[in-house]
């Protein structure tokens, strides 16, 4: 029987790395950004509700989403990224929904699903358990202004725009702390593979 894990965090807390830990151990991972970003390309039904709803400065010359103009606003603009999660949430959940169903019809042992926003937009009944990446909130704000280049400001909205990490791990099955070193955090995804090996 396959495990079917739901991995979420918030934004720069190192959901990547456990992600790419179960990648390494030959379970497949349907990563929600990848399929978000493929409901969006040119020719997709979501661009054009996108473009028809935020106005064609969301797009670039070649036709592509101009996702930092969009960011720009949504983050910038109160009520705009619920307009957004509107146009583009039921095709992702049923992008996710197929993904996970073919990654489950190979029969491994685990599938995972690392979603980044699992618990606002209502995954974790599709799935056996949740697992949350924690970090301290300001070790949070720190990586995301190193990492994507964000004022203090900036980063701090797009934290604001996520349900609260210590909220996320009160209501996970298991939590991976992510403030310490990497291999630590490895060690930790490594441990609950062996578990969920055992639940499988």
């Amino acid at each position: 029987m396959t495990y079917l894990l739901g991995l979420t965090g918030g934004i720069a807390s190192g959901k990547s790395t456990v992600s790419r830990t179960f990648k390494a151990a030959g379970f497949p991972v349907v990563d929600a950004d990848v399929i978000a970003r493929q409901i969006v390309e040119p020719g997709q039904p979501v661009l054009a509700r996108i473009a028809q709803a935020f106005g064609p400065e969301v797009l670039r010359a070649d036709g592509s989403l101009d996702r930092a103009k969009l960011a720009e606003i949504v983050f910038s603009q109160p009520g705009r990224m619920a307009a957004l999660n509107q146009i583009n949430r039921p095709y992702l959940r049923e992008a996710i929904s197929q993904a996970l169903a073919q990654a489950k019809a190979g029969g491994a042992a685990i599938v995972v699903g690392d979603i980044p926003l699992l618990y606002e937009a209502d995954y974790a009944d599709d799935f056996d358990g949740v697992a949350v990446v924690s970090v301290d909130p300001n070790i949070q704000l720190s990586r995301l202004m190193a990492r994507d280049g964000l004022s203090e400001a900036d980063a701090e909205a797009r934290i604001q725009s996520q349900m609260p990490l210590a909220q996320k791990a009160a209501l996970a099955d298991f939590v991976i702390d992510n403030n310490g070193t990497q291999e630590a955090t490895i060690a930790q995804a490594n441990a609950l593979i062996h578990r969920l090996q055992r639940l499988s």
